[in-house]
């Protein structure tokens, strides 16, 4: 099949990702790629450009629509998959409809677009597509009734994944040792929740904890955290940089984006498949994918955090068979992205089967 794979590609972390779990599986793929036309060479452009960026208006937003539907004519998709398609129209996905009346069009996005507290300009051309796509993909459970309720045509839920190359299990160096070695690590955002106290209680209580995530939102947190103000500056890691900070790590911290309303986040698949025992926050999602105190751990209150975390740093045999649990259930289960597309895949085959059974 020939696939188009279309999306920001800021990061390439993602798209990139998901373009080479669909050449894995032996199809042709081409990507399109709308990042670039925002870079500037001045600061008049730049200003200019991140107004159009961030309310998703103006004639680049336009250009990008001519452009991607361009790229579906030299190539000729037998499939679209749009990953969080913030600067994709209706009107184009009816263009490409018209011009290529096989195609199916899939629509994936990892953030929720219902949620409270988004402004209006992120989703609006987003939303006003859903009704266009095939088959929309959602992340979370409570998403599925979301996209039926604005006119999605079809629903399935695909969750997050793994990417074995990059999550896995990895031995450190001295050096690396010295710069991720620790009690408890998070890797995530910060958030205005609990978040914040539960790491101080850590650090209170004598854990040696690391912090990576974005600078910008914990830094001038952190800054009035007696107990936290060590961490930074916090700093982003990225591939192999993110799966050392796991591996160097006893245990590592999974909280839930309330913005978001998750039940579960990537990370829930991530951390098992490097090896290290995962400590998450307890939802009804996660404990239908784990097993609680066998292959994961589960917390509801700051106390019960540190008494699980004072149960595995106190019993290494205990922390090493819950940790190697984990890694056998994610990697047995088809959490890694090659598993997920595959998974879609076979969505679509059903979609044109049924289309050619309707022509019939």
């Amino acid at each position: 099949m020939r696939i188009l794979v279309v999306g920001d590609w800021h990061s390439e972390l993602h798209e990139e990702v998901v373009m080479n779990a669909f050449k894995v599986l032996g199809h042709e793929v081409k990507k399109f790629s709308w990042h670039d036309y925002f870079k500037s060479n001045n600061q008049i452009d730049a200003f200019n450009k991140k107004f159009q960026n961030r309310f998703i208006i103006g004639p680049i937003i336009w250009r990008i629509n001519r452009d991607m539907i361009r790229s579906a004519a030299e190539f000729s998709p037998e499939m679209i998959f749009v990953y969080r398609g913030t600067h994709i129209t209706a009107s184009t996905l009816k263009k490409l409809r018209q011009q290529h009346t096989d195609v199916i069009l899939v629509g994936y996005n990892n953030d929720d677009p219902f949620a409270e507290g988004h402004h209006y300009s992120l989703w609006k051309h987003f939303l006003k597509a859903v009704p266009e796509y095939d088959l929309m993909l959602a992340y979370r459970h409570h998403n599925l009734d979301d996209f039926l309720g604005i006119g999605a045509k079809r629903v399935e839920l695909l969750r997050s994944w793994y990417f074995p190359e990059r999550n896995h299990p990895v031995i450190l160096s001295d050096e690396e040792k010295a710069k991720y070695e620790c009690d408890v690590v998070f890797v995530g955002h910060y958030e205005a929740d609990f978040r914040k106290s539960y790491l101080e209680e850590l650090v209170r209580q004598g854990y040696k904890l690391k912090l990576f995530g974005p600078g910008y939102d914990w830094d001038p947190v952190l800054m009035k955290s007696p107990e936290l103000r060590h961490l930074v500056p916090v700093r982003l890691v990225w591939g192999e940089e993110y799966n050392k900070a796991l591996c160097g790590a006893k245990m590592a911290l999974c909280f839930l984006s309330k913005h978001n309303r998750d039940t579960y986040t990537r990370r829930c698949f991530e951390i098992p498949a490097t090896r290290t025992l995962m400590l998450s926050e307890r939802t009804d999602d996660l404990a239908s994918l784990y097993k609680e105190g066998n292959e994961v751990d589960f917390f509801s209150s700051m106390n019960e955090m540190m008494d699980k975390v004072k149960l595995y740093l106190g019993d290494e045999k205990l922390r090493q068979e819950v940790a190697k649990n984990g890694y056998l259930r994610v990697t047995s289960d088809g959490h890694d992205v090659v598993s997920r597309m595959r998974q879609l895949l076979g969505w679509v085959a059903a979609i044109k089967s049924n289309e050619g059974n309707a022509r019939g």
